[in-house]
């Protein structure tokens, strides 16, 4: 505990008579020390950095949040065209196994049909017989119109559903053509055309080739399959409110599409996008948009690779994101509302804290300083004194004290009252505040009109400098005072240091500096006075009180 009693000293006082031998003492040593008010106040700042913290902690995590949200959108986006496509796999599964099948039968009742030209007991049986044994019953299925055999010529020589056929020619058909052109191509399924012989209605033909004994060309057996057949399988299908299934020839034609449009059968897309992609793999899945319609979609592909046909699945993107779409709205608008109704709340949340943390820093603040003058008051005294104690005691570095009385500051408030008296000492510690120009240097109210002042790291030149340009500052004032020798408030100031090599304590030191204001005091009053041994090196004069 520190001593604040008054000690007298048996040290011999020297009062400093300034004059013009005064100009050009040097300084205090530069000082950027962190005193003890220096370190409350930093202690203020990180407290009131925590509403800062907190609000950036709030931005963090609803940033953290939204990521999160829009990660696990972002999945089930993926997952909605990942579904979509296996989707579209399975219908396009469905169609070409109920294709593949009937066209297998197909296909194999062209070859009895075949077998049974080639057979001369077949032949030469009567057409009753001959009609029964070249046509079974599968001739009846649905969609599928006759079987025709037609000579070398193209005429119809055998008619499954007659005994008796037309005459009419199809050597320009294609399914003809092609087989008298090229005996290696098998089983060929031609182009959508319109039948002559069921009023023109819109049909595929499968055709094999017919050869003679000798291998030359010798007719074509062909089988009509109605289009409606693919129209009825297709439309049974469920591909959405905008998908679309096809079935495409190799060259890029189109046998039949849903949505249905007759004016798109037949239709060559050999030149589009999506064709170049078809036949760019035997199977797989893209986007793109249909030259068709201008539609978006996800495209899923697959060759039958025995039929020369391309059977194609596409479900529309505004099909596939819709039930994504709207749950993405919902929980995207949820999630960004709790976000910023999260960040708000930490706003308001901050403030408070801010201000609760802003006043409490400022009664503890005022808790630590004079009411009156603004400066510390004695118990912050307390703690600086004994914190440059033993930083000084450490270092082996010199320590002065000032101590500032006003000068007759009694008959002062006697004669122009006590609110004056105050503005006095508010203005004498105005004074002392713009005279400490170092961070480390610190004054506080003694008691009454005296005022301490701490000078760490401060030889007895530089706090007599000090000391003179206080008493100069407050003679400047001016201030009125009748009772005073001087005419004006004047403050009297004793000064005393502490040396490395010197023993005692911190009360000895504020001791000593009382005693030398005592001095100034006796001197004359309006003095500075230091009280110790003066360095031989001090560039002033003194006289010795």
């Amino acid at each position: 505990m520190l001593n604040w009693g008054r000690v007298h000293s048996k040290e011999a006082p020297i009062v400093f008579q300034h004059g013009p031998g005064m100009q050009g003492i040097g300084d205090q040593t530069p000082n950027t020390r962190p005193t003890p008010q220096r370190f409350f106040l930093k202690r203020v700042r990180f407290d009131l950095s925590t509403p800062r913290v907190i609000v950036a902690g709030s931005l963090v995590i609803a940033a953290f949040m939204m990521g999160l949200c829009g990660v696990v959108l972002y999945q089930a986006r993926v997952d909605a065209l990942d579904h979509a496509r296996d989707t579209a796999r399975n219908i396009a599964l469905i169609a070409e196994r109920d294709i593949e099948r009937n066209f297998e039968l197909y296909a194999l009742s062209l070859q009895a049909v075949i077998e049974g030209i080639h057979n001369p007991e077949v032949m030469g049986a009567s057409p009753t017989l001959r009609h029964a044994a070249l046509f079974d019953r599968a001739t009846t299925a649905s969609y599928l119109g006759s079987i025709l055999v037609l000579d070398e010529t193209g005429h119809v020589k055998l008619d499954s559903l007659t005994d008796q056929p037309v005459t009419t020619s199809f050597a320009d058909r294609r399914y003809f053509t092609v087989h008298r052109d090229r005996p290696d191509v098998g089983l060929f399924v031609s182009d959508p055309y319109y039948s002559r012989l069921r009023a023109g209605s819109p049909s595929i033909a499968l055709s094999r080739r017919i050869s003679k004994p000798d291998g030359s060309f010798g007719g074509v057996a062909m089988v009509a399959v109605r289009l409606d057949y693919f129209h009825e399988l297709f439309s049974g299908l469920s591909l959405g409110p905008h998908g679309a299934i096809a079935l495409i020839g190799h060259d890029g034609v189109l046998i039949m599409r849903q949505p249905y449009g007759a004016e798109v059968i037949g239709r060559n897309i050999s030149q589009a996008s999506t064709f170049k992609r078809f036949m760019s793999a035997p199977e797989g899945s893209f986007t793109d948009k249909s030259t068709i319609d201008g539609v978006g979609r996800l495209y899923y592909f697959k060759h039958l690779s025995n039929l020369g046909l391309i059977i194609m699945v596409a479900a529309a993107e505004s099909d596939i994101y819709a039930t994504w779409s709207r749950r993405t709205l919902v929980i995207g608008s949820l999630m960004a509302t709790f976000a910023v109704a999260f960040v708000a709340l930490a706003l308001v949340l901050a403030a408070q804290l801010r201000r609760r943390m802003r006043a409490e820093s400022e009664l503890a603040l005022l808790a630590r300083t004079d009411g009156l003058t603004g400066l510390n008051n004695r118990r912050t005294l307390g703690e600086i004194l004994d914190h440059e104690w033993r930083r000084a005691r450490r270092t082996r570095s010199i320590f002065s004290l000032l101590f500032v009385d006003v000068d007759r500051f009694k008959a002062y408030n006697d004669i122009y009252g006590h609110q004056a008296g105050d503005d006095v000492l508010a203005a004498v510690a105005e004074c002392i505040g713009e005279n400490l120009r170092r961070p480390g240097d610190s004054a506080a109210r003694y008691g009454g009109e005296e005022f301490l002042i701490v000078l760490p790291d401060t030889p007895p030149q530089g706090a007599a400098v000090i000391a003179e340009r206080i008493r100069l500052a407050i003679c400047d004032l001016h201030i009125e005072h009748a009772e005073s020798e001087f005419g004006c408030v004047t403050a009297s100031i004793g000064a005393a240091a502490w040396m490395p090599e010197d023993d005692g304590d911190v009360t000895s030191v504020i001791s000593a500096a009382d005693q030398a204001l005592y001095a100034s005091k006796a001197a004359g009053r309006n003095k500075v006075t230091f009280l110790g041994r003066q360095p031989a090196h001090a560039p002033f004069e003194g006289a010795t009180g």
